[in-house]
């Protein structure tokens, strides 16, 4: 049988197609994600998706689910009066436990690793070969010199998961600071593309005590275009574009590993800082993590 001419093309120049057709499909993605006016579509979907007349929720609730995996069967309830109702979802009791070793610190989320490493001339990787600093990520230098030699975990969470998050150990909630900024999206394409874009980005910055260590633990997580609201459950301070109020709350609220700690409004990132001591045994950066699975083990 004669082979296909497609069949006798070299290896190499097959390669080069597949690429040039990722990188096309890439730059379409960013311009269509970001070359928008972001903060008015982030408006414009929070309304959106709070309508709870059947007629607009029943078809935009068909069409995500077909356009994307989002294991309804792990939710309490399967049925939903608006997007927003959906993206808050719960998941039926235990299907997220946490190991309760206090040697073993856990995923706070469900979500696909990122970017992860060591802080290093006070710096972490945004991806490969772009470096963004931490004094900008926490917006303030006096912490940032602290996070020296630290390890830092990108987890990104995607319109689809499941967007509660969870204490990861037994820790004392000490400061929540909320930062103004962007929401450009923070899918691959775009950070590939914009420089320290989690420090310019709309963020929360969560300052943990661990149990027993008294040793620190940062979470920052980071809002995203379609994704500016961020609720919590040790505070009664909903962020969102429109927040004025206090931008820093000493708390000392103590929770327990596993209990939640808030959730996003559609989905974004939540970046971890965790101090020396604690060894990643955690899946490699591009797979999918569970909130519970343990991350770090204290050596």
């Amino acid at each position: 049988m004669k082979p296909s001419p497609r069949a006798s093309l070299p290896v190499a120049r097959l390669s080069n197609e597949s690429s040039a057709k990722l990188r096309a499909q890439e730059t379409i993605n960013f311009w269509l994600t970001n070359r928008i006016p972001r903060v008015l579509a982030t408006r414009v979907m929070g309304r959106l998706s709070k309508i709870r007349h059947p007629w607009f929720a029943k078809p935009a609730l068909a069409v995500w689910r077909r356009l994307a995996d989002l294991r309804l069967y792990e939710a309490e309830q399967t049925t939903f009066a608006s997007l927003h109702d959906c993206f808050v979802r719960r998941l039926k009791p235990g299907l997220r436990p946490y190991d309760p070793s206090p040697n073993l610190m856990c995923s706070p989320c469900d979500a696909i690793v990122g970017a992860k490493g060591t802080i290093e001339s006070g710096s972490l990787l945004q991806v490969k070969g772009m470096a963004y600093k931490v004094q900008d990520l926490l917006h303030s230098p006096t912490h940032a010199k602290r996070c020296e030699g630290w390890q830092y975990l990108t987890l990104r969470l995607t319109s689809s998961m499941y967007h509660h998050f969870h204490a990861p150990h037994d820790v004392t909630v000490k400061r929540l600071r909320y930062i103004h900024g962007d929401v450009w999206n923070v899918n691959p394409p775009t950070l590939k593309r914009i420089n320290s874009l989690f420090a310019k980005n709309e963020r929360a910055v969560i300052e943990l005590e661990l149990h027993p260590t008294g040793q620190t633990l940062w979470l920052i997580p980071v809002a995203a275009v379609l994704v500016a609201s961020m609720r919590f459950t040790f505070s009664d301070i909903h962020l969102h574009l429109d927040y004025q109020g206090p931008t820093e709350v000493v708390l000392n609220t103590h929770m327990t590993k596993g209990q939640e700690m808030g959730w996003f409004e559609h989905g974004s990132t939540i970046i971890c800082l965790v101090p020396p001591g604690w060894n990643y045994i955690g899946p490699h950066e591009g797979e999918i993590v569970r909130a519970g699975t343990p991350l770090w083990e204290n050596t």
